[in-house]
């Protein structure tokens, strides 16, 4: 069992939630996990799922990616710079999460258009104005029909 990642991960989750001021035992309630079982998480007896890890990295308010890594869930050197892209989108404060979550469906329908795109959860555009917000960043047209920038200067169609 000492081959996986999860002495790694627990060291990290151990030293987020020092730095979040939390007990273990307000970490798991703020998971909604049991205090045994983050315990474990933490020794590296356990390997935690995605939504364990998930909740664990909302209580703790950072990237679920970041845990995913670190448990071994997500190839690091593969994943590494999209892990990284995507933290940053979720961490900028001047964003509200509706354009968080824009602005990464955009960019994960950018690296799909380019090969490189995996199997997230935000990968479809369902929401009808983030499907108009998306079409107006990458100029095409909405499924209405409606030009959604379409590629035109704002400048040039003034004139």
């Amino acid at each position: 069992m000492a081959s996986l990642n999860v002495g790694n991960l627990g060291d990290y989750l151990r030293e987020q939630r020092r730095n979040a001021q939390l007990s273990l035992r307000q970490l798991a309630d703020a998971a909604g996990v049991s205090n045994p079982y983050l315990s474990q998480i933490e020794r590296g007896l356990r390997k935690p799922s995605a939504e364990v890890l998930q909740q664990v990295a909302k209580a703790l308010r950072i990237s679920a990616e970041t845990l995913y890594v670190r448990a071994g869930i997500l190839d690091a050197e593969r994943d590494r710079d999209e892990v990284e892209t995507r933290a940053v989108i979720l961490a900028d404060p001047t964003l509200n999460e509706r354009q968080k979550q824009v602005l990464l469906q955009i960019y994960e329908s950018f690296r799909k258009e380019n090969g490189f795109g995996g199997d997230t959860a935000d990968e479809d555009i369902t929401d009808e104005d983030s499907v108009s917000d998306a079409a107006a960043v990458r100029g095409t047209r909405t499924a209405g029909g409606s030009d959604a920038d379409a590629g035109t200067d704002p400048q040039q169609t003034a004139s």
